[in-house]
């Protein structure tokens, strides 16, 4: 059929006629409508309009046009820049807009730019925005636009000017930006995907309401409670719920709000309260329930869509969302337009500070919700400054309200230390404060008190084999480790003991976890009807220590900070059926690895040089965290507070922040790995091309292995790369039912997938 409209887009029919294509100036019109139905959230209609209104004007150029119809089975990969034999349409937009306003237009050719290539740097090299825009105008770009007489409409805006003043202060305009470039790249995915596939657009609407998923959520706690046996800790329990429920209806204020629970309080329900009644009281439109920990991600998510329901939540996280533009990435990103999302530190703060359209795509949604930190003391000290300003903006600019959720809150009071001033976080409300049901974090922790702690009366390191005898001498323990290291080498010194670490996959992970509960159950069954239990030893890195529900008699923590001290004694004794549980700090033979946790671990000492028993208490959490942010030499590392806060000329660094703004330092890579159900998995990816649900099973799946190591193992053939940035186990050997991955353990004795053919 002769196409003789200027086309945004154009596909086949299933049966493989060419469809009515996408007209250009409908695509243009429905991504400013979009955007700018988004960015009204915040006051920046205008802005996302005129972003939407000339992202691809570029398409107007012949050359793109006659690129377009010559293709054959164009997708949605068409969107992708860097492919061959495109022809670039994102510069002509950005030129009109700094010729049209002026300085003013440079914000808008940040966005119109990097719609598909991602928010540039000013300066640098042949990719920033300044020479992207020499380069096009020069070769006329825009030129070829206005020769091809676009709709009059189209070029004059419908007469709309950016009017409104940008969010924030300088330093925040960085994050303004973001989020209208959320809006821009998620209406032209919406607006692409409704033309191309409208089936999987209509999958989108129907979400319950906030007041819905209430009701959900009462209805289940009213069951859970009706189960619950009438004790001491079920009490409070009740009584942090209820204070939960009664704070939520007051005002927003600053957004800040902190939950101080000790462990086993039922801080994960009680803050789920205070967010859906927070949420229905104000207006907000979500709940972001945001993880330290990509181990325990998948028992939250999990636990919420018992509560909820299958459809309402997202779960998202790193794995198998590789940072690079490609046909995975863009299977893996969610808008997260759902209602309830679970998701990790890493990606919630990456985002905020990422410039690639599929990490940037959901931030608008972000905008009016409620945002759950868990564990927020598990915030990395040397990445505190640009954390807390992303929270201090959001809440002041985009009606975010947070809650800190943890057992030992961290200092993060605006204050001076070491000479240098700690911006923090001002005026955080305290919900555990000045209700009807409880009055202070101090209280309920001697109401919460469920176990005696034996600190090392010598800081004297001891070996393994001694550890291990003094285990051993507990028919059931728990002991915790800083290194997977120390994990398995305790563990294969116990008898039948249970492995736990990112070596397992997360499915392999969940499946340990509930090994453990069974078995515990089995021991208090036993116990009751007078049987000596089985002996029972679990060995595990920290990773247990954050919101994983295990009930042990005895702890033994290995030296480290105070608050993971804490969150150890938290799985001792937890629902108090012992008058008290007893844990032990033990000094292992090598102390922490370098970095944070060895600092932690260092404060800790200096605590215990001045009390030989430091009480687990607010208070003692207060003085460990100060003593930790006076030994981080800096809480920006990488200066991403510097590139991102603009001169007078608009420029800014994003792409080097976002390439250096790397919350966790461990540049692991996910591995698929053969467990489970995951090789009939593996066999539909090897098959075609994946769809997101089946790489959101396979995440479940993965381990992460560190690019020198997986280098090796490529080159070894035990990992293969089956599409790019999916890896995939290929050596059964490198998979073990005990210890998980050991594809990389130093020392490891291994055949190669090629050495073991005959």
């Amino acid at each position: 059929m002769a196409i003789q409209q200027p086309i945004a887009h154009i596909t086949r029919s299933a049966d493989g006629t060419w469809r009515e294509p996408h007209d250009l100036a409908e695509h243009l019109e429905g991504v400013a409508k979009a955007a700018a139905g988004f960015a009204e959230r915040f006051g920046a209609k205008e802005w996302a309009w005129l972003a939407g209104l000339w992202h691809d004007l570029g398409k107007y150029r012949p050359s793109f046009q006659a690129y377009i119809r010559q293709a054959s089975g164009f997708a949605t990969d068409a969107h992708i820049e860097d492919a061959p034999g495109r022809v670039i349409h994102s510069t002509a937009g950005a030129l009109l807009a700094c010729d049209r306003f002026g300085p003013a237009g440079r914000l808008l050719a940040y966005l119109i730019a990097g719609h598909h290539a991602g928010l540039a740097d000013w300066n640098g090299g042949p990719a920033s925005l300044y020479q992207r825009m020499e380069n096009a105008r020069r070769e006329g770009h825009l030129d070829e636009v206005l020769a091809a007489n676009p709709p009059a409409h189209i070029l004059a805006a419908n007469g709309i000017t950016p009017s409104t003043r940008p969010k924030g202060k300088a330093e925040e305009l960085h994050l303004w930006l973001r989020m209208l470039f959320s809006c821009l790249v998620d209406a032209d995915f919406l607006d692409t995907e409704a033309y191309i596939e409208p089936d999987r657009a209509t999958v989108r609407a129907g979400y319950p309401s906030i007041g819905d998923l209430l009701d959900r959520f009462t209805d289940h706690m009213a069951r859970l409670r009706g189960d619950a046996p009438a004790t001491a800790v079920n009490a409070v329990r009740d009584r942090v719920l209820a204070q939960c429920i009664v704070r939520a209806q007051e005002d927003r204020g600053n957004g800040l709000f902190s939950l101080t629970v000790p462990t086993g309080g039922g801080k994960t329900l009680a803050s789920l309260a205070f967010a859906l009644n927070h949420a229905k009281t104000h207006g907000k439109r979500r709940v972001i329930y945001v993880i330290p920990y990509l181990s325990i991600i998948e028992q939250t998510a999990a636990l919420f869509r018992q509560v909820f329901g299958e459809e309402v939540v997202i779960e998202h996280h790193s794995h198998l969302d590789p940072d690079k533009e490609n046909s995975a990435s863009r299977l893996a990103a969610e808008n997260w337009d759902a209602p309830i999302i679970v998701t990790t530190n890493v990606q919630f703060f990456e985002s905020l500070h990422a410039a690639r359209t599929s990490r940037c795509r959901k931030l608008h949604n972000i905008v009016d919700s409620v945002v759950i930190l868990d564990e927020a003391h598990l915030l990395p000290p040397d990445w505190l400054d640009p954390c807390l300003a992303a929270i201090r903006a959001l809440a002041n600019d985009y009606d975010v309200t947070f809650v800190l959720c943890t057992a030992t809150q961290p200092a993060f009071r605006p204050r001076d230390v070491n000479g240098k001033l700690f911006a923090g976080l001002p005026d955080v409300r305290e919900l555990m404060e000045g209700g009807p049901h409880v009055e202070t974090p101090k209280e309920l922790y001697e109401a919460l008190e469920r176990v005696r702690v034996h600190w090392p009366t010598t800081l004297a390191t001891q070996d393994w084999d001694t550890i291990a005898e003094r285990i051993a001498a507990h028919p059931q323990a728990l002991a915790i480790v800083n290194r997977k290291s120390h994990a398995r080498a305790l563990a294969e010194r116990l008898p039948g003991a249970l492995y736990l670490s990112t070596n397992l996959c997360g499915a392999h992970r969940a499946e340990r976890i509930n090994e453990i509960r069974l078995k515990l159950a089995a021991n208090r069954e036993r116990a009751q009807a007078g049987l000596p239990v089985c002996p029972l030893y679990v060995v595990s890195t920290q990773l247990i220590e954050a919101g994983v529900d295990v009930d042990f008699p005895v702890v033994f923590r290995s030296l480290a900070g105070l608050d993971a001290i804490a969150q150890a004694a938290g799985r001792c004794n937890r629902e108090g059926r012992l008058e008290r549980g007893e844990v032990y700090v033990f000094v292992p033979p090598e102390s922490s690895p370098p970095g944070l946790l060895l600092k932690a671990e260092q404060a800790t000492r200096e605590l215990l040089a001045l009390d030989a028993e430091p009480a687990l208490s607010p208070e003692m959490f207060d003085r460990f965290s100060r003593l930790l942010l006076a030994k981080v030499n800096t809480w920006d590392k990488a200066n991403i507070c510097r590139m991102l806060t603009p001169g007078n000329q608009l420029e800014f660094r994003f792409r080097e922040a976002a390439d250096k703004f790397r919350l966790i330092d461990n540049d692991g890579l996910p591995v698929i790995v053969r467990w489970g159900d995951s090789p009939d998995l593996i066999d539909k990816l090897d098959a075609g091309k994946p769809d997101r649900w089946l790489l959101r099973k396979l995440q479940r799946y993965t381990v992460n292995v560190h690019p020198d190591c997986l280098r090796r193992l490529l080159d070894q053939g035990d990992v293969r790369e089956t599409l790019p940035g999916l890896y995939v186990q290929a050596n059964d050997l490198i998979y073990d039912e005990t210890f998980g991955f050991l594809g990389c353990e130093q020392g490891a004795s291994l055949f190669a997938a090629q050495d073991l053919v005959i």
